[in-house]
């Protein structure tokens, strides 16, 4: 019984030319998973939530560490530190409001953002300063109303509306993509392999053919950014008139594309109509396509790290450029103190 028992064993053991292959393709890929949550920060992706009045917006109260940079949102889905509903005594608060531009996204970490970098810049006047970042990717001006109507201006003494060319003709955002679409998960992938294959392997194998794809002609495209850029400038009224309803005093950031600028500055379309709007609101705005478009074309270079989203350079040109004309705005109460520093108050 014995012998034969023995026997049996030998028959049923695996071969090792088989397990040690096994075992290390296993190995390699823990490895793997390991490395691309604790370098990479894959696994954990900024997660997102559809809401009726917005269309969607990040889910409230995360903080994660994306590509060594870190991201946080507050209870409001700001990208911004938590903060109380009424406005502290003696604190100045900001509220901006945009898209992917103002956001960062991913690569971008939460110091360099636009609002962040705002924030460093005024609170060099011993100020207590709150710069409220209200932006999701692909949000339109309509999400930004939605916004503003939902949550209301968190009783800010400003609040920034970052407007870039592309939103111009840039259609409301609805929550269709939320969970539908590999950028805007609702919870976070099983495995952080599973989200490099998806949301950045995949995406890009299939990118050339979606680009070469359309459905409509040019002129059907213009008629229908027609249409939409003047839906976009009602809802921008009703923004202006929904913050000044609140005595607030009301800003436009423009942000150019990357190729209004380069090779040679243009003016992007609709971007006349657009001022001539403004211009009857009596809303004034930081034009960073006009002041860059006399800037050397290498620096404006190294202000874009694609062709619609700036990098940390750019969003440090952006700043310096609302940090000065902020200044000169007595409705305000803005006073400078003449140096490359700005002293800032707002009452």
């Amino acid at each position: 019984m014995k012998n034969n028992s023995s026997k049996n064993y030998k028959i049923r053991k695996i071969p090792a030319k088989y397990w040690i292959p096994a075992l290390s393709i296993a190995a390699a890929f823990v490895t793997l998973e390991v490395s691309l949550r604790l370098v990479f920060g894959l696994g954990t992706p900024a997660l997102s939530q559809a809401d009726p009045d917005t269309g969607y917006r990040f889910q409230p109260n995360q903080n994660i560490l994306r590509f060594g940079k870190r991201i946080k949102y507050n209870q409001y889905s700001q990208r911004s530190e938590p903060i109380t509903p009424e406005k502290p005594q003696g604190v100045v608060r900001i509220l901006m409001t945009g898209d992917s531009v103002l956001n960062g996204g991913n690569p971008t970490d939460q110091t360099q953002i636009i609002s962040e970098l705002l924030k460093t810049r005024f609170s060099s006047s011993g100020r207590s300063v709150e710069i409220l970042n209200a932006s999701a990717g692909s949000w339109g001006i309509g999400n930004e109303l939605g916004y503003l109507r939902k949550f209301g201006i968190f009783q800010s003494n400003a609040v920034i509306l970052q407007i870039g060319t592309h939103d111009l003709t840039q259609p409301t955002s609805t929550s269709a993509r939320v969970g539908h679409n590999q950028n805007y998960p609702v919870r976070p992938p099983i495995l952080a392999t599973q989200e490099l294959i998806t949301r950045y392997i995949l995406p890009k194998l299939f990118l050339s053919t979606a680009s070469n794809s359309t459905s409509s002609t040019p002129q059907v495209l213009n008629r229908e950014d027609d249409k939409q850029f003047q839906q976009n400038m009602q809802q921008l009224k009703a923004m202006v008139n929904l913050i000044r309803a609140k005595k607030i005093p009301v800003f436009v950031l423009f942000t150019p594309n990357r190729e209004d600028l380069i090779p040679t500055p243009k003016t992007p379309k609709y971007k006349s109509q657009f001022l001539q709007v403004l211009k009857e609101l009596q809303v004034p705005v930081f034009d960073t396509h006009t002041a860059w478009s006399s800037l050397p074309t290498t620096t404006v270079e190294s202000f874009f790290r694609d062709n619609v989203h700036l990098n940390e350079a750019g969003n440090q040109a952006a700043v310096d450029l609302i940090s000065k004309q902020l200044c000169t705005y007595s409705k305000l109460q803005v006073c400078s103190s003449g140096s490359s520093n700005y002293q800032t108050k707002l009452f």
